[in-house]
């Protein structure tokens, strides 16, 4: 058998223990390639004498319990840092030089946990209080504190910083929080990510913050608007139906609502109608799988396959003078700097003339694509349909998408 001591490593898979690189795990024991998990930490040794032979076979330690539904269910033996911190959200996106609560919490896994933690940001952010001291009498106690984190000083400019957190203890420094990755197909998993998230400072001017939302199949950006100080009301079909949808300033629809959504196909009408009387209607991608019906728009468009994969492709303005472009953020080529994962997906083709087309862009050696973004004006209002990957680009904090997405929500009146 083996005992674990001060010393012994965390369970953190081998691939993770170094911070990764772009589509790449960083680790320098190439003997660990092709292992599904790491080896166990502890292992039991079982020696038995038969007939004088002496026989010897050696097991992992893990835990079972039973549960009344899946039964038997093992978890192999986790080793976790002494005291282990999270900061509450990946990504806290400043509009303006208003501080921000970022809430951490901190969980031990010894007895008379004690110290003090505290967050570390780049020259020029201000962090109150300076640290936070605590005290974890057992196993498993947690404890949260709050922390004021205030911008840089001065005029607010599209930039991406690292918010980090330590605690200090007995000589001793911890970055790592702990997150368990669990799902029934496949075995649980706990990892021990940095403690670290970003700080995202974008300049933006507002034409109204009052907005309405509809659920598609999931996607975080009603959370990332509300960062930067959006009212965001989350529309169920009833209150489509029957409610007074000319209150909200704007109406999002979610990622694949119209492949997810059976009323939708008679609700459209409905955010149509809202739009006809002045309202601004933005609609996410949708697939060509299971679309429920191909009327999303005022006036035709269809959907294709189309898509751009390469994040840094680039980016042409057909027309740089429109006023979707122009107002309220004046938008150029630096917004789409530090895009992740793609452009867009499921493009538009076939589209009527009512519509205007805003960029042109394609993958290496491909034709130029112009079905990524269109926008309409129906009635009073405004109709937008984008197949651009907001909901990838807003919660990693792209500065350029918040104010490209803040003038698709506005008013974009000259």
């Amino acid at each position: 058998s083996q005992l674990l001591n001060a010393n012994t490593t965390s369970t953190q898979p081998y691939w993770l223990v170094n911070e990764k690189s772009l589509g790449t795990f960083n680790f320098t024991d190439q003997t660990l390639v092709g292992k599904p998990e790491n080896d166990p930490p502890v292992v039991a040794n079982f020696k038995f004498n038969i007939g004088g032979s002496d026989f010897t076979f050696s097991r992992s330690l893990v835990y079972k319990y039973e549960d009344a539904v899946k039964g038997e269910i093992y978890r192999p033996l986790e080793v976790a840092p002494a005291v282990m911190v999270n900061i509450e959200e990946p990504v806290y996106v400043f509009s303006s030089s208003a501080p921000k609560a970022i809430k951490v919490n901190l969980k031990s896994a010894i007895a008379n946990a004690k110290g003090s933690a505290k967050l570390i940001a780049p020259t020029g952010w201000k962090i109150s209080p300076a640290d936070f001291s605590f005290e974890l009498k057992n196993p498993g106690d947690e404890i949260s504190a709050t922390f004021s984190v205030t911008p840089p000083s001065g005029n607010i400019s599209s930039a991406v910083d690292t918010l980090n957190a330590v605690v200090a203890m007995n000589s001793n420094s911890y970055n790592r929080g702990v997150k368990t990755i669990a799902y029934d197909h496949i075995h649980a998993i706990t990892i021990f990510p940095f403690a670290k998230s970003e700080l995202v400072t974008v300049p933006l001017k507002f034409t109204g913050k009052n907005i309405g939302y509809v659920k598609g199949a999931g996607d975080l950006v009603p959370e990332m608007l509300q960062q930067i100080g959006y009212k965001i009301s989350m529309l169920s079909n009833d209150e489509i139906a029957s409610g007074n949808l000319q209150q909200y300033d704007a109406i999002i629809t979610g990622i694949r609502l119209y492949n997810t959504d059976e009323r939708i196909k008679n609700l459209n009408e409905k955010l149509l109608e809202y739009v006809k009387n002045g309202g601004t209607l933005v609609t996410q991608y949708n697939t060509t799988a299971d679309l429920i019906t191909e009327k999303m728009g005022p006036y035709p468009f269809k959907l294709s396959r189309d898509r751009v994969t390469d994040e840094n492709a680039t980016v042409n303005f057909i027309d740089p003078k429109i006023p979707l472009l122009n107002t309220p953020n004046k938008i150029t080529a630096k917004d789409f700097d530090g895009w992740i994962q793609e452009r867009g997906l499921y493009f538009l083709t076939a589209v009527d003339s009512n519509y205007q087309k805003v960029f042109t862009m394609n993958d290496p050696n491909e034709k130029p694509l112009d079905g990524s973004l269109i926008v309409a004006k129906y009635g009073k209002g405004k109709y937008v349909y984008t197949g651009l990957s907001f909901f990838r680009e807003l919660p990693a904090g792209v500065p350029g998408a918040y104010r490209l997405f803040v003038n698709l929500i506005s008013k974009n009146e000259n």
